[in-house]
């Protein structure tokens, strides 16, 4: 017997939480699915800054450059959360591990992007986060099943080019949602 959950792959797409999901870390989050499948999943928060700057990331790791400084850096979610992520456009690829993802995307975790990015030689898009969000088998299925997530394919213009505070109104509307109509609770007729 097979559970029909099984072939469920969102890898490349987003997670768009509910309202009154109940984790104040997911509040109103948007979230980059890097991996899924029947061993867990895990993706990056696209939606809330961190309190952290990219010139203090390089000043940290004694990395020198001039280009990027000013780039923000994203919560990418409660798990490792010291440990840094790049999603980024897929014309890009490190010299030592660059994950390809559907859609245009590509994922670099190693330190030779930073490295890139801060001589003018990364990626043209992309999105730095410190920590993953993280679900073990079938934990996420549980929590679309259970109305936590809404799921849509990702777009480069959403992830990329949209502040923050836009892109879960906008990842809602592109599922043809509004998000006043949207409830944490349940109501009555």
């Amino acid at each position: 017997m097979t559970d029909e959950h099984d072939d469920m792959n969102l890898t490349g797409h987003l997670l768009i939480a509910m309202p009154g999901m109940g984790d104040p870390r997911f509040e109103h989050a948007v979230v980059f699915l890097c991996a899924h499948s029947r061993d867990g999943a895990m993706g990056l928060i696209i939606n809330k800054p961190a309190d952290v700057r990219f010139a203090e990331l390089l000043d940290q790791l004694e990395i020198n450059g001039t280009v990027g400084r000013d780039l923000g850096v994203h919560f990418g979610g409660p798990v490792e959360s010291a440990r840094g992520f790049v999603l980024h456009s897929s014309e890009y690829r490190s010299n030592i591990a660059t994950m390809e993802l559907a859609g245009g995307f590509g994922m670099t975790a190693t330190l030779d992007i930073l490295e890139d990015i801060a001589q003018g030689r990364g990626p043209d898009r992309l999105i730095m986060a410190l920590g993953y969000a993280g679900w073990g088998p079938g934990q996420l299925e549980g929590e679309i099943a259970q109305n936590g997530w809404l799921t849509c394919a990702a777009r480069s213009d959403i992830v990329f080019d949209l502040p923050d505070t836009q892109k879960w109104s906008a990842s809602l509307k592109h599922l043809g949602v509004e998000a006043l109509a949207l409830s944490g609770t349940a109501g009555h007729a």
